[in-house]
């Protein structure tokens, strides 16, 4: 991914917390039958240098065959987003030397999937998963509340991938190649038309 070193983030518990809040990530693949991508929703687990992406897909899905030939897979996790005007610019009224842009963080991983179909691996997933995004609910669900039988017929209909992480990379745009009265100014935007409170509060803290 292009990156200049002014939007480049290395921080790991920085990516993994990305990842942790915008599970539902972009897997990308070249197998013998061309490129393919799907969103996928990811669980990250401890293990290696920087960490072990797991997740499911459905039986009958095409790339499970790519993930199977792959030598290497793409995970892109998609965090916060916003479209900046320049009208939030102050510099605008000064020389009007000003373009659109757009602020976002997202998050690279890499790695050489291996594909596994072993039903009790992919429930242990998927109960990983169901907590993941049920904490905080005020009446969590979880798969125990569905009947065994339902979810043993469930889980023949899918299978595991796991990923290594052999490598992770994440660009955090967030206005730092701007005068810090320009940063201010998009923080000042984003507060006052009350859009992607995710972006705001990423500026507001880095």
């Amino acid at each position: 991914m292009h990156c200049p070193s002014i939007f480049r983030e290395e921080r790991l518990d920085v990516l993994h917390g990305l990842i942790a809040t915008h599970p539902l990530a972009t897997l990308i693949t070249a197998g013998s039958e061309g490129l393919m991508a799907n969103l996928i929703p990811f669980t990250l687990h401890s293990g290696g240098e920087h960490g072990i992406l797991r997740a499911h897909l459905a039986r009958g899905n095409k790339q499970l065959n790519a993930l199977r030939e792959a030598a290497e897979a793409l995970v892109v996790f998609q965090g916060p987003e916003c479209y900046v005007t320049p009208s939030w610019y102050p510099s605008k009224s000064e020389h009007g030397k000003v373009v659109p842009t757009w602020n976002y963080a997202v998050v690279q991983v890499r790695g050489k999937p291996l594909v596994i179909d072993d039903a009790a691996w992919v429930q242990a997933q998927i109960a990983q998963l169901t907590t993941n995004l049920e904490n905080g609910r005020d009446h969590p669900w979880k798969v125990s509340d569905a009947p065994d039988d339902f979810i043993a017929a469930q889980l023949k209909g899918i299978v595991g991938v796991e990923i290594p992480v052999l490598s992770i990379e994440g660009k955090w745009k967030v206005s730092q190649n701007r005068l810090a009265l320009d940063r201010q100014g998009v923080i000042n935007g984003l507060r006052a038309e009350r859009a992607c409170p995710e972006m705001l509060e990423l500026m507001e803290r880095d």
